[in-house]
């Protein structure tokens, strides 16, 4: 064991901790009964503290990273949770087989991905990755070894998925695979002239396989909302390779500038630069690499270093359809008012059935990156009270100054959920700064 000191991905919060590296399952074991509370970590890239807690034990899962078993004419895989999505993707596709839902950043482990329920930008197709999981082996200190699915322990499978790693330390996983239908994508841009303008072009019911979402300018007043709506399709040429395996380098995403580049007058300049990039150079329909579209910010890493130390915030809305407009006109007039720094403003469509905690529904999904800064702190206070006057869904995994209240308000399942986990453990044993500031 070890101590460290740990910081979120959006460098909001930051703490020391303890971790222990396990490489063997008796190790899980054992590690787990001599803590008093604890949490489990994978690549410890979740923009908020969900991994960890001051003073606490993390049990690090890197070393755990294996195909426990693959079946090529089932569609079938089960995978340690330490692996990460580079690793698990690198495999599947070689047999013309994958899982669409797949979070931003290549080094996010499995794991991970099913504690934040996460859903990539093929959400308006496929929902989240909680579609793909047929079951789910955890270790809990009280509990010991659990099998989790639809038919053997479900209460427990559903407070798994999207359930922040509080029902134990995920092992392993089990996914239902799909065909990969082509080898790299096609992308087409679209014109979008306001935000609305890109709500109603992206909820469209798609013939096909296309995964819609958008850039919008919100650098001043008279641009905000216009903007660019990306398609990928996936490209049928099954003659063709993925370009290369999906290689990065982990660090890079962590890094950050002694000082914060971002400011009004440069989220003007970069928007500007990208706009008219798009608009004027930029070809209407590309080939597109694999890596390009599943993993955007690969080779952008500076983005997030431009940020310093004081880091970002990233607030991600999933608003109901026949709530958007009133959304949109709140938020500009709220926008015009404070003039808030917002370096990326995203719409894309999401599908699901929410439940608990997950970060699901059918609707509008909305992302906005925010210097942190005191001025647009009380915009995103601002943000908060228009969630909880019309029952919008902020994601919990995304935002690091969520409070207990918005929480508790938006998700009607929030009670659900915090009885059904104490009933399941007492004694509240897997717990991290995000579980403790949200009142579980």
């Amino acid at each position: 064991m070890f101590e460290k000191k740990i910081k979120s991905l959006d460098k909001y919060y930051s703490t020391n901790i303890f971790i222990k590296r396990p490489d063997k399952y008796r190790e899980i074991e054992n590690i787990s009964l001599n803590a008093d509370t604890l949490i489990t970590m994978g690549s410890a890239n979740s923009y908020t503290a969900a991994s960890f807690k001051k003073n606490s034990l993390s049990i690090m899962f890197e070393k755990f990273d294996r195909i426990i078993d693959f079946n090529k004419e089932n569609k079938t895989i089960t995978v340690e949770a330490g692996m990460k999505i580079s690793d698990f993707l690198n495999y599947t596709l070689k047999h013309k087989l994958w899982i669409p839902q797949i979070p931003g950043y290549p080094s996010i482990t499995i794991g991970g991905a099913v504690a934040s329920n996460a859903h990539g930008k093929s959400c308006g197709f496929h929902g989240s990755i909680k579609n793909q999981i047929t079951k789910i082996l955890i270790f809990h200190k009280n509990h010991g070894w659990l099998n989790l699915s639809k038919n053997e322990n479900k209460e427990i499978f559903e407070l798994t998925i999207g359930g922040l790693g509080l029902t134990g330390t995920v092992v392993n996983v089990e996914f239902k695979l799909l065909d990969f239908l082509g080898y790299n994508f096609t992308t087409s841009i679209e014109n979008s002239t306001s935000a609305k303008d890109t709500v109603k072009k992206i909820n469209i019911k798609e013939p096909k396989e296309i995964y819609s979402y958008s850039w919008n300018r919100a650098d001043k007043k008279n641009n905000f909302g216009k903007g660019f709506i990306f398609k990928n399709e996936l490209n049928p040429n099954h003659e063709k390779k993925i370009n290369d395996e999906i290689n990065f380098e982990t660090k890079k995403i962590h890094n950050f500038s002694p000082l914060n580049l971002w400011n009004q007058f440069s989220i003007r300049f970069f928007h500007s630069l990208y706009f008219n990039y798009y608009k004027n150079l930029k070809s209407k329909s590309f080939d597109d690499s694999f890596k390009n579209v599943i993993f955007p910010f690969i080779g952008k890493e500076i983005y997030f270093q431009m940020f310093g130390k004081k880091g970002f915030i990233e607030s991600q809305i999933l608003v109901p359809f026949d709530k958007t407009d009133i959304f949109l006109d709140e938020f500009e007039y709220l926008f015009n008012n404070e003039m808030p720094s917002i370096t990326l403003f995203t719409i894309k469509k999401m599908i699901g059935n929410q439940n608990y905690l997950r970060f699901e529904d059918n609707g509008i999904c909305f992302t906005f990156d925010f210097i942190n800064n005191k001025k647009n702190l009380l915009f995103m206070d601002k943000l908060d009270v228009l969630c909880k006057k019309y029952k919008l869904l902020p994601s919990i995994i995304k935002d690091s100054r969520l409070s207990l209240e918005t929480v508790s308000t938006c998700y009607e399942n929030y009670d659900n959920f915090k009885d059904n986990l104490i009933n399941f453990d007492k004694k509240r044993t897997y717990r991290s700064e995000l579980s403790d500031r949200i009142g579980l």
